[in-house]
């Protein structure tokens, strides 16, 4: 026996399930301090102990890096570096305040992903001095390795 509503159209389609659904979650009430971290419990990395400790050792191995930059022996690995990418030692300063700066970043909860941007960003340079510049690809393997590292870092405490 065929029904009024039987004979429209919408009726079996999922567009009328959409709306009747929609029209059910409407009334809902919403609860007032119901956040992303609340919904899902369990999941929050930012400031956890894991999180401090990949912020520790990103602080320690740039810090470590940044300041052996400010070396002025002429023998200095970082100096014979800088003079054979031959764009002047003032890159190897710039270089070096960044990496610092970008590591003291990291390590302040507010700032973590400004730091991590910074360092990104000078680990693309140095990627690419490698290449353009220095004309030895296998220099490129350890900036590559801490820019997906840091990249990886990034996008885990955005998605989590």
């Amino acid at each position: 026996m065929r029904g009024a509503w039987s004979a429209l159209p919408w009726k079996g389609n999922g567009y009328y399930l959409f709306e009747q659904r929609m029209a059910e979650t409407a009334q809902e009430p919403i609860q007032p301090g119901l956040q992303t971290q609340e919904a899902r419990p369990g999941l929050k990395f930012q400031n956890s102990v894991p999180d401090w400790a990949v912020r520790v050792v990103i602080f320690l191995v740039f810090l470590y890096f940044g300041t052996a930059k400010f070396k002025s022996d002429s023998n200095a690995p970082w100096v014979v570096l800088f003079n054979q990418i031959g764009l002047g030692q003032w890159l190897r300063y710039t270089t070096g305040v960044l990496e610092a700066g970008g590591a003291f970043l990291v390590i302040l909860s507010g700032t973590v992903e400004i730091g991590l941007a910074i360092l990104i960003v000078t680990m693309a340079g140095a990627i690419v001095a490698a290449f353009s510049f220095l004309h030895r690809p296998s220099d490129a393997f350890f900036p590559f390795a801490f820019l997906t590292g840091m990249i990886a870092f990034w996008l885990h405490r955005r998605r989590v």
